[in-house]
C-alpha cells in the first residue's frame, strides 16, 4: 500500500509549492520497499514532481523500475517516461533506451503502456518496432482495452511505411483487357521488348505475411465491448486491409450504433466519411441509419449524411419515401437538411432529377416558411442544370416572392428571375417593380440581389426597366452600407453608357449573362478522409495539436527480414503437451475464411515464406525449423508405440526425401490430410488408442486453419494421388463450401449442388395468383382469344446479344440471351441461356466461370465447368444472376484451360421481372394500393405517366399485345374496354409489382402508364415501351 507521505505529496505535486529536498529520501527509500505497490507509488510520486532538480534522480529511478521484477512498476516506469520527457526533453535519448527495453518487455500489462511512452517521445523511431511487430501483434488480444487503442494506432502508421498498398494493383487485371487484339505483329514485338521494363509494376500484388498477421489478429477486436476499441480496428482496415476485405468492419461499427449519442455521433461520422469511398459495404445496413424521431439534431443530420451517400439507383425509390417522412419533423433544422438532401440525390441520380423537383416545387405551398425558403434554395440548384426546361416552376416561384421574407430564399429567387429572365419577360419587369417599392426596407443580400437584377434587365429589356433601373440605383446610391452604393456606383457605370464610361461598357451584356456553371453538391465529408480516421483532427475537420499524419505507402517494400527474431533454443517445444497448446491457442483462426477469395489468394505466401510468422505462431514467440519439428514429432510418435503403417511410410518419406525451405509447409499439410483421413477410418473401427486421437486432434486443427493458405502448384507438385480422387479447385477460385465425410471419391452427392428437387418449382410460384376466386370474378367471353397472344411473345420473341466475339476470344465465340423460363436453383435469379462454340482447330477445355466482380447484393450461380469441348462444337448452358433489380453489368472471367476472357451481361430492364397472371378486379386493387403508397408530400412516386403516337403499323391488338411483351418480359391482364391494354409482372429479386396500362385516345394518341414501387424501373421501362411500340 502507499504510504501517507506518498498520497500527500501526490496530492501536492501540481500545488506550485516548491518541493522539499529533504523529503525525497522518503521516496527513494520507498523505490526499494519490498512491496511491489509502495515501489510503483513511490516512482509514481516522483516522476510527478515538476522540478527542474531532481531530474538525474528521475533518471535513474526509471532505469531501475524498467528491469524491476514486477510487470505493474515496469508499466509505471513506462508511464514516467512521458513525464519526464515533458520535464527535460534533452534526456530523449537515454529515455529511448528504456523504451526499446520496455519494448521487448512480452507481458501484456507493460505492452501498452511502452507504446504510447513510444508514441511521446520518439514516434518517428520505426526502427525500434521492427524485432518487437510480431510480438505486439500476437500480444494485442490480450492487451487492455485502452492500449490496445494506442497500439493498433501505432500499427496502422507502421503498417503504411512498410508494407504495400493492398490496392495498388487492382487495375492490372482491367489493363490487360485493353489490350488490342488487332494489332501486328511489329507492335506485338515491340510490346514484348518493353514487357521486362514494366515487369515489376505489372506483377500481382501479393501481401506481406506481417500484413496478414496485423489484419488476422485485430479483426476479434471488432468483437470488443470498448467502443475504441472497435473503431480502431475499423479504421485500421479502412487504412491498411484490402477492398475485399473492408467490409467485416460494416457490421461491428452498425451495432456502436446501439450505444449512447456521444458514441453515435464519433461513428457516423467515420460511417459518413467511409461511405463516400466504399459505399458498397454499408448498403445492406441501409435500414440501422433510418432516423429516429428520439435522436438529437446532430445524429439526425450525420444519419442523413449516410442515407445521401448510399443513395443509388436501386435504392433511390426507398430512400426518397423515407426523405418524405422526415419532411413532417418538427425540428427545422432537420427538415433543411432533409430538403438539401433531396437536392444531393437529384444531382448524383439524374434519372430522378424531375422526380425531386417536382416534389420540392410542391413543398413551396408548405405552411412552414423555414421549409419554404430551404426548397427555394435547393431549387435554385437543380434549376442551373436545366433552366429552360423548368420556365413554368420559376414563374411559379415569382409569385412567392409576396410571401417569403426569408432573406436567401428572396435573394435565391431573384437571382433565378434575373440569370433567366429571357424565359420570362413579362414577369421579370413586374418582379422588379415590387422589389424598388420594398427597397429600403429589405435585407442587405436582398437589395444586392434587386440591383443585379435591374442591371440585367436594362440590358436585355431596356424599353420596359430602363427607369425602374435607374430608381433603384439612385435608391442603393445613398443607402447605409458601403457594400451596396459600391456595387451601385459600379453598376451604373458599367451598363449605363457616359463619356467617361471606358470600353467595358461594350462588354456588360457579356459580364451579366455569362453561362454559370451549375453547382456541384457534394458532401462536406469528401475532403476528410486524408485525416486518419477515428482522430480528434477527423472528427473537428482541422488539424489538432499532436496530430501525426498517416504515411503515404511505400513504393517499394522494405526488406521484410528486418522483422525475424532468433528465437532461443529453451522456446522451442520438447513435449506432445506443449506442442497441442501451441496447436489450439490460436483461438480466433476459425473466422479466417470469412473473407473470401482475396483471403485465401493473399495469404498463399504465408506458407511458402518460411518466416516465424506465419500464420502457425500465433503465440509470438517464433518457432524452430521444420526439420526439428519433425524429429521431434518422430520421437514422441516412437514413445507412443501406436501407429499405423501409412503413417510410418509417410514419415520414412520425409527423412528419406530432401526439399527446399518454400515447400516444407505444403508436404506436411499433406501428411496432416493423410493423418486426417486414417483417423477418421479408425474412429469408425473404434480401435484407435487415447494418445493417437489427441494428437490427430491437434494435426486436424493445424491443417484446418491452413488448409486455405496452400497454393494450386504446391497441391500439384506433391499430391498426384489425391488429385485423381478429387479435383482441387485452383486457390482463385472463391474458396468450396464445407465438404462431408464422402467427398473424397468421386459420387453422385456432389451433383446436389446444381440438381434442384423436384418439388422446388412448384413451391417458389410468387406469380401466380393465390385466390382462384378473384381470377374468375373478371373473366369475360374475349379472355380465351386473348391467350396467345400473352404466351408467344414471352417465349417467342428472343434477342441474342454477344457476350465474346470470335476474334477477341482467338477461336472461342459466347453468346447469350434470356430464356425468359424460372430459374429452378434460385427464384430470385433471372436465366442466362449461353451458347458456347469452339471455331478453333483444336480441343478447349476447362470452361468455367472465375472472380465474378458484382456490385453489393449481387450473386451469381456458375454453370457446371464443361471439361472439354471438341472444334466445331457449340453447347448451351444456363447460369443463375441476381442482379437486385438493377441494370448494372455483372463482370466475370470466363476462363479456359489457356486464357481467360473479362466479359460482362447487362440486363435490358424488361428482362428482370416475370409474368403475373391476375384477374381485372386484383389489377384493380393493387393500382390503387399503388397509388396510395404515393400520397404525400413528394406524391407520383410510385405511378409515370407518358404521352405517345402509335404509329399505323402498331393499332392491332395482336401488334400492341407483342411489341409490349418484346420490350418486358410481362402478362397480359384481362379488360372489359377495347381502348384499354392491361399486363402485369413482378421483379424477380425483390418481387416488387409492375402494373402496365396503355390507353388508347382520340386518333393514334396514347397514354402508356406504370404502377410500381420501383420508380427507377418504371422509369426506365416507359422509355423501353414507348420504343418498342413507335420503332
Amino acid at each position: 500500500m502507499p504510504t501517507p507521505i506518498h498520497i500527500r505529496l501526490s496530492l501536492k505535486k501540481s500545488s506550485g509549492e516548491l518541493f522539499p529536498l529533504s523529503k525525497s529520501k522518503s521516496i527513494l527509500r520507498g523505490l526499494k520497499d519490498p512491496n511491489q505497490l509502495i515501489r510503483a507509488s513511490a516512482l509514481r510520486v516522483l516522476s510527478s514532481i515538476r522540478v527542474p532538480i531532481i531530474v538525474p534522480i528521475m533518471m535513474l529511478a526509471i532505469k531501475e523500475a524498467a528491469s524491476d521484477m514486477s510487470p505493474y512498476v515496469r508499466k509505471t516506469a513506462a508511464h514516467a517516461i512521458p513525464k519526464l520527457y515533458s520535464l527535460d526533453s534533452d534526456q530523449k535519448d537515454q529515455l529511448i533506451e528504456v523504451i526499446e527495453k520496455l519494448l521487448a518487455d512480452k507481458t501484456t500489462l507493460v505492452a501498452g503502456s511502452v507504446v504510447m511512452a513510444f508514441e511521446e517521445v520518439c514516434p518517428e523511431r520505426i526502427d525500434l518496432i521492427h524485432k518487437n511487430y510480431r510480438k505486439l501483434c500476437n500480444l494485442l488480444i490480450d492487451v487492455e482495452e485502452w492500449g490496445q487503442v494506442v497500439i493498433i494506432n501505432m500499427l496502422t502508421r507502421y503498417a503504411r511505411t512498410q508494407f504495400l498498398s493492398p490496392t495498388q494493383n487492382e487495375s492490372l487485371l482491367e489493363e490487360n483487357t485493353e489490350k488490342a487484339f488487332y494489332g501486328s505483329e511489329e507492335e506485338d514485338s515491340k510490346d514484348d521488348k518493353a514487357e521486362p521494363a514494366s515487369l515489376v509494376k505489372r506483377k500481382p500484388y501479393v501481401m506481406d505475411p506481417d500484413h496478414r498477421l496485423l489484419l488476422r489478429n485485430t479483426k476479434p477486436l471488432l468483437q470488443s465491448r470498448n467502443a475504441a476499441v472497435v473503431m480502431s480496428v475499423a479504421q485500421l482496415y479502412f487504412h491498411l486491409a484490402p477492398k475485399a476485405e473492408v467490409g467485416v468492419i460494416a457490421k461491428a461499427l452498425v451495432r456502436l450504433l446501439r450505444s449512447h449519442s456521444e458514441v453515435q455521433y464519433v461513428v457516423l461520422q467515420n460511417v459518413a466519411t467511409m461511405s463516400i469511398k466504399r459505399r458498397g459495404m454499408f448498403e445492406p445496413y441501409l435500414k440501422s441509419f433510418y432516423i429516429r424521431s428520439t435522436d438529437p439534431t446532430q445524429i439526425k443530420i450525420l444519419k442523413l449524411e449516410v442515407l445521401t451517400n448510399l443513395a443509388n439507383e436501386t435504392n433511390i425509390s426507398t430512400i426518397l419515401r423515407e426523405f418524405q417522412t422526415y419532411i413532417r419533423s418538427m425540428d427545422k433544422d432537420f427538415v433543411a437538411a432533409t430538403i438539401q438532401a433531396i437536392g444531393r440525390c437529384a444531382t448524383n441520380i439524374g434519372k430522378v432529377r424531375d422526380t425531386c423537383l417536382n416534389g420540392l416545387v410542391q413543398l413551396l405551398s408548405n405552411r412552414d416558411e423555414l421549409v419554404v425558403a430551404e426548397s427555394v434554395v435547393v431549387i435554385k440548384k437543380l434549376l442551373q442544370m436545366q433552366p429552360a426546361q423548368h420556365s413554368e416552376i420559376i414563374k411559379h416561384m415569382a409569385k412567392l416572392t409576396d410571401n417569403i421574407q426569408v432573406p436567401m430564399a428572396r435573394a435565391s429567387i431573384l437571382w433565378l428571375i434575373g440569370e433567366y429572365c429571357e424565359h420570362v419577360p413579362k414577369i421579370a419587369p413586374d418582379v422588379l417593380r415590387k422589389m424598388a417599392k420594398s427597397f429600403t426596407s429589405e435585407e442587405d443580400i436582398v437589395k444586392l440581389q434587386v440591383i443585379n437584377l435591374a442591371a440585367k434587365l436594362y440590358l436585355t429589356n431596356s424599353k420596359q426597366s430602363k427607369l425602374l433601373t435607374q430608381y433603384v440605383l439612385n435608391l442603393a446610391k445613398y443607402d447605409q452600407n458601403y457594400d451596396i452604393r459600391d456595387r451601385a456606383r459600379f453598376i451604373r457605370q458599367l451598363i449605363v453608357p457616359t463619356e467617361k464610361s471606358g470600353a467595358l461598357n461594350k462588354y456588360a451584356k457579356k459580364l451579366f449573362l455569362a453561362q454559370k456553371p451549375a453547382p456541384i453538391l457534394e458532401s462536406s465529408f469528401k475532403d476528410r478522409d486524408h485525416f486518419q480516421l477515428g482522430s480528434l483532427s477527423h472528427l473537428l475537420n482541422a488539424k489538432a495539436v499532436g496530430y501525426q499524419e498517416l504515411p503515404d505507402w511505400p513504393t517499394e517494400a522494405p526488406d521484410p527480414s528486418v522483422r525475424n527474431v532468433e528465437v532461443p533454443e529453451w522456446t522451442k517445444c520438447t513435449s506432445r503437451e506443449k506442442r497441442k497448446e501451441k496447436a489450439e491457442k490460436p483461438f480466433y483462426s476459425d473466422s479466417e475464411g470469412e473473407s473470401g477469395p482475396t483471403e485465401s489468394a493473399d495469404s498463399e505466401p504465408e506458407s511458402l515464406s518460411g518466416s516465424p510468422s506465419e500464420s502457425g505462431s500465433e503465440s509470438g514467440s517464433g518457432s524452430g525449423s521444420d526439420e526439428d519439428e519433425e524429429e521431434e514429432e518422430d520421437e514422441d510418435e516412437e514413445e507412443s508405440g501406436d501407429q499405423s503403417d501409412e503413417k510410418e511410410e509417410k514419415k520414412k518419406k520425409r527423412k528419406e526425401t530432401p526439399r527446399k525451405a518454400s515447400l516444407d509447409s505444403a508436404g506436411s499439410e499433406e501428411d496432416e490430410r493423410g493423418k486426417k483421413k486414417s483417423h477418421l477410418r479408425e474412429r469408425k473401427r473404434d480401435s484407435e488408442s487415447s494418445s493417437e486421437e489427441e494428437e490427430e486432434e491437434g494435426s486436424m486443427s493445424e491443417s484446418s486453419s491452413s488448409e486455405s493458405d496452400s497454393g494450386s502448384e504446391v497441391e500439384e507438385s506433391h499430391s498426384e494421388v489425391e488429385t485423381k480422387k478429387k479435383r482441387t479447385p485452383p486457390s482463385s477460385k472463391p474458396a468450396p463450401k464445407p465438404q462431408k465425410k464422402g467427398t473424397k471419391e468421386i459420387s453422385l452427392l456432389d451433383l446436389d449442388d446444381f440438381t434442384p428437387p423436384p418439388s422446388q418449382p412448384v413451391l417458389s410460384s410468387p406469380v401466380v395468383s393465390t385466390s382462384l376466386v378473384t381470377d374468375l370474378e373478371g373473366l369475360t367471353l374475349t379472355d380465351t382469344t386473348l391467350a396467345p397472344a400473352m404466351i408467344s411473345p414471352v417465349f417467342g420473341a428472343v434477342k441474342t446479344y454477344e457476350l465474346l466475339h470470335r476474334m477477341t476470344g482467338e477461336g472461342l465465340s459466347v453468346e447469350y440471351h434470356f430464356s425468359r423460363q424460372p430459374f429452378t436453383a434460385d427464384s430470385r435469379m433471372v436465366a442466362v441461356q449461353i451458347q458456347i462454340s469452339n471455331n478453333t482447330a483444336t480441343e478447349v477445355k476447362n470452361i468455367h466461370i472465375n472472380e465474378p466482380k458484382l456490385l453489393s447484393g449481387m450473386r451469381i450461380q456458375e454453370f457446371k465447368e464443361i471439361e472439354s469441348l471438341p472444334p466445331g462444337e457449340t453447347v448451351n448452358v444456363v447460369m443463375g444472376i441476381d442482379f437486385c433489380d438493377s441494370t448494372q453489368a455483372a463482370s466475370f472471367q470466363l476462363c479456359t484451360h489457356t486464357r481467360q476472357f473479362y466479359v460482362s451481361i447487362q440486363p435490358p430492364v424488361g428482362e428482370l421481372m416475370a409474368p403475373v397472371f391476375m384477374s381485372e378486379n386484383e389489377f384493380r386493387k393493387e393500382q390503387e394500393q399503388l397509388l396510395r403508397m404515393g400520397v404525400g408530400e413528394l406524391t407520383g412516386m410510385s405511378e409515370i405517366t407518358e404521352k405517345l403516337t402509335l404509329p399505323e403499323k402498331c393499332q392491332s391488338d395482336h401488334v400492341i399485345v407483342q411489341q409490349v411483351t418484346a420490350a418486358a418480359n410481362v402478362s397480359r391482364v384481362p379488360c372489359g374496354s377495347d381502348k384499354e391494354y392491361r399486363f402485369a409482372a413482378k421483379t424477380v429479386s425483390s418481387g416488387s409489382l409492375i402494373l402496365i396500362t396503355l390507353e388508347k385516345k382520340a386518333g393514334n394518341a396514347a397514354h402508356l402508364t406504370i404502377n410500381s414501387e420501383k420508380m427507377l424501373i418504371g422509369t426506365m421501362l416507359v422509355k423501353d415501351i414507348i420504343h418498342s411500340l413507335t420503332q
